[in-house]
Formats: C-alpha cells, sequence, structure tokens
C-alpha cells in the first residue's frame, strides 16, 4: 500500500523538483557556457586598456545603440550572478563617462537583479525556504520590520553580497514596488564611485602602468570618491553609536 502511495507521488514531486531547480540549472549553464567561450577575459582592465580606442570609436559613432548594449549585457550579468559586475561597472564610466555611465549601470543592475527576484519567488523559493540558514532568518527580522528601509540600507552599505540581496528579499516576500525602488536608490552611491573609477581610469592607461584594480584604486583621481564611499558608509555606524548613548543616558536618568 505504501509503494502504491509512493508511485503515485512520484510523477508529480519530480516534477516540482524541476521547476524549482530550473532557475538555479539555467544560471549554472550560463556561468558555465560564459568561462568555457572564452568571454570572461574580455572583462578585465587590461582587455578595456587594449580595445579601448576600439571601444570609445564604437560608443561615439553608435551612442544609443551602446547604451542598449550595455545596459542588456550588465542586467544579464546580474541575473546570472556573474562575478565579475565591478568590471563592467568600471567599464560603464570609461565608456559613458561619469553621469551616463552611473544611470546605465543602475539601470542594468536593478534590471538584472529584478529578474533574479522574480526568478527566487516563482522558481526558487521552496527549495530555499527548505534550506535558509541562519544568515537567511538574521535578514529575516529586518525585512519583516521595515522591507524597504531595510533593503535601501542593505543595498547602500555593501555589508551584504549583492547576489543574496537579490534572492532573500524573494524568499521573505517582499513587495516588488519595494524591491525594484529600494534597490535602484541604494545602488547609486557605490555605483557613482565604481563609474569614477572608469571615469578617471585614462590617467592610469597613460601612464603606461599595467592596470590593475588595486593599483587604479590608490590613484588620487579615484581615492577621493571611495573615500566619499566609507564616509557615507560610516554614518549609520556613528547614528547608531550616539542613538544608544543618548537612550543610556535618557534611561539612566529617569532610573
Amino acid at each position: 500500500m505504501a509503494d502504491g502511495d509512493n508511485q503515485t507521488e512520484t510523477p508529480a514531486a519530480r516534477k516540482g523538483w524541476l521547476r524549482r531547480l530550473a532557475a538555479p540549472l539555467v544560471i549554472l549553464a550560463a556561468l558555465v557556457a560564459f568561462f568555457a567561450s572564452g568571454l570572461n577575459q574580455y572583462f578585465s582592465l587590461s582587455a578595456l586598456e587594449e580595445h579601448r580606442d576600439t571601444l570609445r570609436a564604437f560608443v561615439g559613432d553608435n551612442l544609443l545603440l551602446a547604451l542598449g548594449a550595455f545596459v542588456l549585457v550588465y542586467a544579464a550579468a546580474v541575473s546570472i550572478s556573474f562575478p565579475g559586475a565591478s568590471i563592467l561597472t568600471i567599464f560603464g564610466g570609461f565608456l559613458f563617462g561619469l553621469w551616463l555611465g552611473t544611470a546605465a549601470v543602475v539601470i542594468g543592475a536593478t534590471s538584472g537583479a529584478t529578474l533574479i527576484f522574480l526568478a527566487t519567488r516563482t522558481a526558487l523559493g521552496d527549495l530555499l525556504k527548505s534550506r535558509a540558514s541562519g544568515f537567511v532568518r538574521k535578514l529575516e527580522k529586518g525585512f519583516r520590520e521595515d522591507a524597504f528601509s531595510y533593503l535601501f540600507t542593505l543595498r547602500l552599505i555593501p555589508a551584504v553580497p549583492f547576489w543574496v540581496l537579490n534572492i532573500v528579499p524573494g524568499v521573505l516576500g517582499v513587495k516588488l514596488r519595494d524591491y525594484v525602488l529600494a534597490t535602484f536608490l541604494g545602488i547609486i552611491p557605490a555605483t557613482f564611485v565604481y563609474v569614477s573609477i572608469g571615469n578617471g581610469i585614462d590617467a592610469v592607461f597613460e601612464s603606461g602602468e599595467r592596470p590593475t584594480l588595486s593599483g587604479v584604486l590608490l590613484k588620487p583621481e579615484i581615492i577621493l570618491p571611495i573615500a566619499g564611499l566609507v564616509g557615507l558608509a560610516l554614518i549609520p555606524v556613528a547614528y547608531k553609536k550616539i542613538f544608544r548613548k543618548d537612550a543610556a543616558k535618557l534611561e539612566g536618568a529617569t532610573r
């Protein structure tokens, strides 16, 4: 009798697992295909230096096409959790300048993050809930209390990996509107800094130095925006400490 029940439930169970595994399998296949094809070699500062004249000429002649292609590539990279998104952001600053580059990256990143958010809600939700780690459970409290503010803060101060924040809100049932708006606004400061790096990277190329991310970050024209981001990240920390001190004083005064 038990065997009959198991056999009856097997097709439905298999179908359910296939649905749940569809999204991660697609992401894994896309990453394998990307690296197997050798395309990852073009996502480096050395490749940017080598092809910079060709790329800039193309952008100059086909600005709208280049912008559209860049946004699509960036969205695709984020949607498959591609590990080289920071290099792509630098590319955006180099190709399109500070303001246009920032806009293109923010739109592409938000679009890609939204895609994986939706995929998580439909295809991966049950699987991730059943395997929720302590890390996810810690985030859950903040999302339950105020999803928009919590996600905005986590995007603003990248203490949690970007790809984690693409998945967890979907698992926890955050509203799409809150997710998109908090992501869009929250990633602007960090994006601006990385785009600034790309916008000023010509100084490194012209000096004849071998471009590396660590070397670029130490340039005067680059380190100032980074210092600004660090200062921005420290504001909530300082606020918490001040708030706790004031709260402690108030509590002591009332006793």
